[in-house]
């Protein structure tokens, strides 16, 4: 009498963790991710795997939470233009970080990013991010993969130093957008999107929120909201 054999169970199947400095295609830095729930903080720059340390209050989530107020005071006033932080962006097969803070217009009414399986995908018009110094990844590897893939402006607060950069995209590269004569940068790409930059640094939303006031109020925003609500009326 033959006696069968049980089934050998196939051996599971065990997603590798993520792990900082990892070279890896956003595909399989995707799967990674989605297999470690506890992880909320991860980004793929350049085909390379980041995970950042815990951050403190102090020189990254007070800043961070300012930055988000100054975005979503100009985002009330300009419909057609959406924002969102710490989203990952499918920029490429290599890029998908994870930015601060982000503005886009919407797809409908001109944008040039798209949402899909409810990712962000493409380049948004507009990315910030809080950062400790210029040694930072923010300002080497980032600007690279956000400049090939795009990004029209990018703006990049570092905490430590005390200063705010604002680059524009201009003929396949960055230029630092100069401050007008009283110290404020204005967007080229969103028009009316106003910065005090010192007022930002020092905590000063009311002059922040005033210089976002006043930008908002200029014939240049009248007419970007124009624009967007002529290219929501095509079909």
């Amino acid at each position: 009498m033959t006696t069968a054999t049980a089934p050998v169970p196939a051996p599971a199947t065990t997603v590798p963790p993520l792990q900082n400095g990892d070279r890896l295609t956003r595909d399989e830095f995707e799967r990674r991710y989605r297999a470690m729930p506890t992880v909320h903080k991860a980004e793929l720059v350049e085909g390379v795997v980041y995970m950042p340390s815990p951050v403190t209050h102090e020189h990254h989530g007070a800043p961070h939470f300012d930055l988000i107020t100054w975005l979503g005071l100009y985002r009330t006033y300009t419909p057609g233009v959406r924002g969102g932080d710490n989203s990952t962006v499918r920029l490429d097969t290599e890029n998908a970080p994870q930015p601060d803070a982000y503005l886009i217009v919407l797809p409908d009414h001109g944008g040039q990013a798209r949402v899909v399986d409810n990712y962000l995908v493409g380049a948004p018009e507009l990315v910030a991010e809080v950062s400790a110094s210029s040694a930072s990844i923010d300002l080497h590897g980032k600007l690279g993969a956000y400049l090939r893939n795009g990004v029209r402006e990018y703006v990049v607060w570092r905490v430590h130093d005390r200063q705010i950069d604002w680059f524009v995209h201009r003929d396949g590269r960055y230029d630092a957008l100069p401050p007008d004569t009283g110290g404020w940068y204005r967007s080229e790409v969103l028009p009316g999107l106003w910065l005090d930059p010192a007022a930002l640094i020092a905590g000063n939303l009311l002059g922040v929120a005033g210089v976002v006031q006043q930008g908002v109020a200029s014939p240049e925003h009248a007419a970007f909201v124009g624009k967007l609500r002529q290219a929501a009326k095509k079909p």
